[in-house]
């Protein structure tokens, strides 16, 4: 099982380096539906209508998705009252991969599963870590491939935007 989570690795991370600028989703456009399990039972698009979310694809393998994890715990605080709310699709095949990762790395926001990596196609997504920024409206504000330092001041304006704007 090693040898598939390295595959799966190096395969995303392949797909990052070479698709980076190519971003699918439309600005503007609805964002697809989705259903996915979390520990509180099934979510979806749709039970965060009035809300901005900050939906990111993470993965247990994925180093920048680490340090991703304190980033968001700090924009949810920083927001959450605001009707920001950060949903965090995790793509491990195997969900025991996952809960590990979260006992070194928690998160305070909602976590959810896709093993079958159906939201990933929905949403285009060609490396990890990726977000989708949606609007209360459910439409698509803003797509972010990778995360690094430089990146933080970059999406934390996207996400003042997106609150702005009621």
């Amino acid at each position: 099982m090693e040898f598939l989570n390295l595959k799966a690795a190096v395969f995303f991370a392949t797909s990052l380096a070479l698709s980076v600028p190519a971003l699918a989703l439309e600005t503007g456009k609805p964002a697809p539906e989705f259903s996915a399990q979390s520990s509180k039972g099934n979510i979806q698009l749709a039970d965060y209508h009035g809300k901005v979310v900050y939906l990111d694809f993470w993965a247990s393998w994925c180093g920048p998705c680490k340090q991703s994890f304190p980033w968001m715990n700090a924009m949810q605080n920083k927001y959450g009252a605001q009707g920001f709310q950060v949903v965090a699709i995790n793509l491990d095949t195997k969900q025991e991969d996952a809960l590990e990762f979260l006992k070194s790395t928690p998160g305070n926001f909602h976590i959810a599963y896709d093993p079958k990596g159906v939201m990933p196609r929905q949403y285009e997504i060609k490396g990890m870590p990726s977000s989708i920024l949606i609007d209360r409206s459910g439409k698509i504000l803003s797509q972010h491939a990778g995360f690094t330092e430089a990146s933080k001041a970059k999406i934390e304006q996207a996400i003042q935007a997106g609150l702005g704007s009621k």
